[in-house]
């Protein structure tokens, strides 16, 4: 059952380690392609975000971010295939960051082409996040499963 799990959490974590790999070989002196289309992105997530509650967000290095986006990627990946509970952690918070920003589909109409695609993409990454919370209700529940199931010492008999 342990190698299955394992196989299943090296599956699961493929996804994120591969993108980490990737954008960590494209990353350059600029933060390479993923910089630069999350530049507009981000700028309409901001936008948004100013628009809906008021606040100015301070403004970020994209280098920055993705330099983060890979971190938490590859790190937690790493951790996570281990069967480590912060590796999970981290990848849902890669995942809780980066999924509106760059599913961005509530600035789409529904008619368009972009809005069904990145709809799409938006609910698979929140598919990943359901898979990241249950794995870390999982991991919870089997440590206090253990902790009710010690039985109280028999008394002694006179």
């Amino acid at each position: 059952m342990e190698l299955i799990s394992f196989v299943g959490r090296a599956l699961f974590v493929s996804v994120f380690l591969l993108s980490a790999w990737q954008e960590f070989n494209d990353f350059g002196d600029n933060g390479g392609g993923a910089a630069k289309s999350l530049r507009p992105k981000f700028n309409a997530f901001v936008s948004h975000v100013t628009t809906h509650t008021g606040q100015q967000l301070p403004p970020v290095d994209m280098k920055l971010l993705v330099a983060a986006a890979i971190a938490l990627k590859g790190i937690g990946g790493l951790l996570f295939v281990s069967g480590s509970s912060l590796g999970a952690y981290l990848l849902l918070l890669h995942q809780a960051v980066a999924t509106p920003i760059l599913y961005d589909f509530y600035n789409y109409d529904v008619e368009r082409k972009e809005f069904s695609q990145l709809f799409s993409k938006f609910t698979q990454s929140v598919a990943l996040v359901g898979a990241l919370l249950f794995f870390i209700g999982m991991k919870n529940s089997r440590r206090h499963g253990r902790q009710l199931r010690k039985k109280a010492p028999k008394a002694k008999a006179n």
